[in-house]
């Protein structure tokens, strides 16, 4: 009998959206979703990574990625600020904190996400902000521009932080001045003291 339940488990995970698949999905598939995940998790088939998203480990032996992990936990969010740029290699400072930026409203905790050694963090935006031209899709994550990403700093840190660990020839001077009329005003200023200090130098 449990080697039966084993491969009907199996079956399902097979059919299971992998790295990362939601409770969601399960309920899709098989009648009590929660007597699945918990017989699952505890074969170590599958992995909780937060609330009601799961690692699907039978079928996907590396660890999601925490870009993956942000974009995928809340729909839609985009990678920005500090990990976008370095990632464009526009910072040279390697982020703990991988800041996704959503248009969902969230309070307290629900915000942050403690995933292996880095914190996902959730910041709200404006939707007048969310600029989708400026959102890449690198390998099924969404990843802002790096001028957009400096923009998102600017707009959320109420300033331009690590200023002397910027690639400033990965960031395009134009580019930044046009998306930075699409933000408050404060930002403009950010930013174009910020040209004018370590760009235009």
């Amino acid at each position: 009998m449990k080697r039966q339940q084993s491969s009907k488990t199996i079956d399902v995970l097979r059919e299971l959206p992998s790295p990362l698949f939601s409770s969601i999905d399960a309920a899709k598939l098989v009648p009590d979703d929660n007597m699945f995940l918990f017989r699952a998790s505890k074969r170590g088939y599958i992995k909780k990574i937060t609330n009601k998203v799961y690692w699907n480990i039978l079928f996907s032996k590396e660890p999601p990625k925490v870009e993956h992990v942000a974009c995928f936990a809340r729909q839609p969010s985009y990678i920005s600020c500090e990990w976008a740029l370095n990632y464009h290699g526009a910072l040279l400072q390697v982020p703990y904190v991988c800041t996704a930026i959503t248009l969902h409203p969230g309070f307290g905790q629900r915000n942050r996400i403690k995933y292996g050694d880095y914190v996902i963090e959730y910041s709200r935006i404006a939707e007048k902000l969310y600029l989708p031209a400026e959102i890449l899709n690198q390998n099924n994550v969404l990843m802002a521009t790096p001028e957009k990403a400096l923009l998102d700093t600017a707009h959320l840190r109420h300033r331009i932080p690590f200023t002397d660990e910027l690639e400033t020839d990965n960031l395009n001077k134009k580019k930044l001045k046009t998306l930075a009329l699409f933000f408050p005003k404060r930002v403009q200023k950010l930013v174009n003291e910020f040209i004018t200090e370590f760009i235009d130098r």
